[in-house]
């Protein structure tokens, strides 16, 4: 058992960024982009749907391009999810979004974690870095 808050604190980091490390399948549903909208004290999430090619890279559906995992990409977003809380946006990403846009379970459990972390980043103001 830690002995301190701040050994805990850093425990729960450094388990994060060695598993933020790991290798993942990508859903082949999709992707998300989650960032805060401060003005209006929202978290948002854009939606892409892709391809995942025979190398297993995500692919724009519409050209065949393969979509780079650092730097920006000129795609509208098939859809836009907005809330106030990460409970909202997974109600309406999961329960109402009407065509599936999370074939994964993994998948689900990690935009469950980032609008959890993007509600606190709101909340408290803070910087959110989509991991």
């Amino acid at each position: 058992m830690p002995t301190s808050s701040t050994s805990l604190i850093e425990q729960i980091r450094n388990i994060d960024e060695h598993l933020s490390r790991r290798p993942l399948d990508l859903d082949p549903a999709g992707y998300f982009i989650i960032y805060l909208d401060r003005e209006q004290q929202l978290i948002c999430a854009k939606y892409f749907s892709t391809v995942i090619n025979e190398q297993g890279l995500a692919t724009d559906p519409e050209t065949g391009a393969v979509i780079p995992a650092r730097g920006s990409v000129k795609r509208s977003p098939e859809r836009v999810f907005v809330g106030r809380t990460a409970k909202e946006l997974c109600v309406q990403i999961f329960e109402q979004a009407g065509e599936p846009v999370v074939s994964q379970l993994s998948h689900a459990a990690y935009l469950g974690r980032e609008f959890q972390r993007a509600e606190a980043a709101l909340i408290e103001g803070s910087e959110y870095i989509q991991d």
